[in-house]
């Protein structure tokens, strides 16, 4: 059966890359009828914190994926003295002593072509000849990375290991602690690295960014995946959106690009309107309700999700992510709308009393208050008054909303009630 590992280090929040290589060992997995584990890589005890495992874990589940047994190198670090016991009672390793008399447990490394069958980059050789002798266990007890990795590989029965090929270097220094120990090797796939837009390395600002950070900014966990899935392989068929039931028929490992993927936030944005655009509205509502809470906007105890759902339906095909919804949505759910200055100025500042009084009083006296009737009084008032219909709609939106853009004039008046639109277009009639 195949069996793959992601293993986080818990010195750091989950980002991109880690992510990235959790879903190509969780699709991979799935593929083939297989299992993923989890191992967290925290020997490195001053800079490990429970904090990060807690988010990576968190951001793991938020994105779908799901693992069999979760392992603590911390916990293993008897198993790791055995097998480096084993190598120094066979030869294979030797004792070295620091000034302070601790000792380090050193495998002797013997020069020697080794090969490997990676299956992204095809056959990789390397000779071992330029490599130092290995520290196993260090001074302090623990153990090396290079060490702790090929043993849990090889006692967890991993049968393909992918990772990104920063961590090629390392695969020769594995190999002979593999051939010392007398493991059977597992399968390697390297994955190439993330480059930001325009090329070289991420940075906070190109994206490198927490896997939590995108959430708390209103990315939908299946957008997130779908994102992913797509820096470094493509389902076919020039498309760009692909359900993970799906995705999990097509994809293979060998069918990863050789060369490296761009973080293209553009396109993550354009795929977060697709699957917001998509989403049920209710259930979206559920996600934005938390938002309106945490902005003031609305209270606990009085929350109105069917009114919630109404004002998300004019906005969701629009948004970007879900705190575009907040930001853009706030006129409905205050008393006082916010208005910005400078669209204050260029369409309300001039006298609009007998445009405004005239539509306020059609709109007041509307019996049915539906979407067409609406507009048939706009229309109607604007054919009165003598004037073009955009002289008259942007004052009007600006006056409900405090904003110059936004969904149709007639389903924000309809969303915001008779009373709610009567109450602020009056405001700007002078009497």
């Amino acid at each position: 059966m195949v069996r793959v590992r992601f293993a986080p280090s818990p010195t750091g929040n989950l980002h991109i890359g880690g992510a990235r290589t959790a879903l190509f060992n969780w699709l991979y997995a799935c593929s083939q009828s297989g299992e993923m584990i989890l191992r967290i890589e925290d020997t490195d005890t001053l800079r490990s914190k429970k904090e990060y495992i807690d988010e990576i874990l968190g951001s793991l589940k938020w994105l779908g994926f799901n693992w069999g047994q979760v392992y603590y190198q911390s916990q293993r670090f008897d198993i790791y003295r055995e097998y480096a016991q084993k190598l120094l009672s066979s030869g294979k390793a030797y004792i070295e002593k620091n000034e302070a008399g601790k000792e380090a447990i050193i495998y002797k490394v013997t020069g020697e072509k080794v090969k490997i069958k990676d299956l992204i980059h095809g056959e990789i050789e390397f000779d071992t000849a330029v490599i130092k002798d290995q520290v196993l266990i260090k001074s302090d007890g623990t153990p090396t990375y290079n060490f702790a990795c090929v043993v849990d590989d090889a006692l967890m029965e991993i049968t393909h290991i992918i990772r990104g090929d920063d961590h090629i270097s390392n695969t020769p220094k594995q190999l002979l602690i593999y051939e010392a120990l007398g493991f059977n090797l597992p399968q390697f796939a390297h994955l190439p690295l993330i480059l930001a837009k325009g090329g070289g390395r991420m940075s906070k600002r190109k994206g490198a960014t927490a896997i939590s950070e995108y959430r708390q900014a209103g990315y939908l966990p299946q957008a997130m995946v779908n994102f992913l899935m797509l820096l470094g392989w493509a389902p076919g068929e020039n498309r760009e959106i692909i359900d993970i039931k799906e995705a999990i028929k097509l994809f293979d490992i060998k069918h990863v690009n050789k060369t490296a993927a761009v973080m293209d936030m553009d396109k993550l944005d354009w795929i977060n309107n697709q699957y917001l655009k998509n989403e049920d509205t209710a259930k979206l509502a559920e996600e934005v309700i938390p938002l309106l809470i945490e902005k003031g906007l609305i209270g606990k105890d009085n929350i109105d999700r069917e009114y919630t759902r109404e004002v998300l339906r004019l906005f969701q095909s629009r948004l970007t992510v879900l705190q575009d919804f907040v930001d853009r949505a706030d006129s409905f759910f205050v008393n006082e709308v916010i208005f910005d200055q400078e669209a204050k100025e260029k369409f309300l500042s001039q006298d609009l009393s007998r445009e405004f009084g005239l539509f306020t009083q059609r709109l007041s006296s509307l019996e049915k208050f539906e979407i067409p009737e609406i507009e048939e009084c706009f229309r109607k008032a604007v054919a009165e008054l003598g004037i073009q219909s955009k002289a008259l709609i942007h004052p009007v939106r600006v006056a409900l909303t405090g904003k110059t853009v936004g969904p149709g004039l007639f389903e924000v008046i309809y969303c915001l009630g008779k009373g709610r639109a009567v109450e602020r277009l009056s405001k700007f009639i002078k009497k």
